[in-house]
């Protein structure tokens, strides 16, 4: 699955299932170019995180609803309502979104 952000398209993993939602991006030193997609994912954490990263919360629909740009690690998002996916992104990915507007997602 490809998000599409200005001009490109980044991939995005979909991780499911308690355990790997949990260690998805803990203890990862390297920059991120790839994305994950939460499934029914209403909260995060983002402790242990060794990098910023940009979140995006959406709904069924991909309709976006919540947007965390330059979010720093050790950093909580509380339970929102509504949310199906959070996507977390390489950071500076969610420049060009407002709330409000959909996302562009390519099947494989």
């Amino acid at each position: 699955m490809k998000i599409k952000v200005n001009k490109k398209f980044i991939n995005i993993t979909k991780v499911e299932g308690f355990i790997n939602k949990f260690k998805c991006m803990k203890f990862v030193l390297d920059p991120i170019t790839s994305g994950f997609c939460l499934v029914k994912k209403r909260r995060l954490s983002t402790y242990f995180f060794c990098q910023k990263i940009d979140v995006i919360m959406t709904d069924k629909d991909n309709n976006i609803l919540y947007m965390y740009p330059n979010l720093n690690s050790e950093k909580r998002i509380h339970f929102k309502r509504r949310v199906f996916y959070t996507y977390i992104l390489p950071l500076d990915s969610c420049k060009n979104f407002n709330i409000g507007d959909k996302l562009i997602i390519k099947e494989k």
